[in-house]
Formats: C-alpha cells, sequence, structure tokens
C-alpha cells in the first residue's frame, strides 16, 4: 500500500502551503525548503495534526546532506522519510527504518543510464522521477528497477497527474496547491 492510498503527495515549500497542508485531508506530504532551525517546529505542528512528513534533505539550509545528518533528522524528528539525490543518504535512511527515496533527474541517456546502476545497488523504497511528465520513462524506470516510483516537477495539470499514474506512477509530487485538490475515484 502505497502511502495509505495516497496518490497525490502535496509538497510543501513555504509556511503559507504548510497551513494548507495540515487543514488537508492528505496524511503525508513532503517538505521541500527548509531551514535547520525551523525543523522541529514544524515538525512538531505535523505530529499535532496526524500528518507525516519526508523531508527533502538536500533542500534543508544549515545541514550538511549526509549520513550524519539523516542519523539527526531521524532521531531528533523522527520524519516518515528522507528524499535526496544523495546515495549514501538513501542507504543510511533504509538503515534508520524510514522511507529512503531517490530523487532522479531524466537529463539524458547517459545520466538515466547511470541512475539505473546506483538504484540497483542502493535499491531505494521508492524513486522520485523528475521531470515527472514524461509517461513513458515512468512505465520504462518503474519496470526496470521494480521499484516504486512517485513522479515529480513540471506537472501542472490534473490530465499530467492521471497520465503519471496510468503510467505506473505510485504517487504524484507536487506544490501546484490546485493539483492537491485533484479527485482521483
Amino acid at each position: 500500500m502505497v502511502f495509505h492510498d495516497q496518490h497525490i503527495l502535496p509538497a510543501v515549500r513555504d509556511m503559507k502551503q504548510f497551513e494548507r497542508f495540515l487543514k488537508s485531508q492528505f496524511e503525508y506530504g513532503v517538505l521541500l525548503d527548509s531551514q535547520l532551525g525551523q525543523l522541529k517546529g514544524i515538525m512538531r505542528e505535523a505530529k499535532a495534526h496526524g500528518k507525516k512528513l519526508m523531508l527533502h534533505v538536500d533542500l534543508i539550509h544549515g545541514i550538511k546532506h549526509d549520513e550524519h545528518a539523516v542519523d539527526y533528522l531521524c532521531q531528533e524528528l523522527k520524519p516518515a522519510g528522507l528524499i535526496s539525490t544523495r546515495s549514501s543518504v538513501i542507504v543510511r535512511a533504509k538503515q534508520k527504518g524510514v522511507y529512503a527515496i531517490q530523487r532522479v533527474f531524466l537529463l539524458d541517456t547517459t545520466a538515466l543510464e547511470k541512475s539505473y546502476s546506483l538504484l540497483k545497488k542502493v535499491q531505494p523504497d521508492y524513486i522520485e522521477l523528475l521531470p515527472g511528465v514524461i509517461p513513458s520513462f515512468i512505465e520504462e524506470v518503474a519496470k526496470e528497477t521494480g521499484i516504486p516510483v512517485l513522479a515529480g516537477g513540471l506537472i501542472r495539470t490534473e490530465e499530467e497527474v492521471r497520465s503519471a499514474l496510468s503510467s505506473g506512477a505510485s504517487a504524484v509530487t507536487t506544490s501546484n496547491k490546485e493539483l492537491w485538490d485533484v479527485t482521483l475515484n
């Protein structure tokens, strides 16, 4: 079961979006840009509202993006998961028992092939594929790796959400608040 059948994962960029996320029906969300000094308060507020956040480690200002950061974040903040482009972060997140989500950018064929090698070695729980608007690559990456894919980046319409999901994405990550309200029945 993917995030309790939640197919949209709100990606929160600022406090206004965070407040909207807290009032939403969603249980899981992704915290993008943040500052280390704000994280305890944000996580405390999320938990008070029954929300589970996945932290994008690479976008936390004030902390190095390495396995020591993972140790700190997991011990002190207890996130639902961690997202990173760095394999060392993903490996440590798996060791800590939180969702380990490897962010992969579709730049060109060479980058994709290198990503396949890395993903086979690291075996994250999920792959966040960016941009998430290329259905054929969502399907290919899911088949090639056997790892559930989250589609993110440049998804702007309800049709693109549906296309990503029908192409095999387990969920869509989006900071577009209008897409948080998409009904997928």
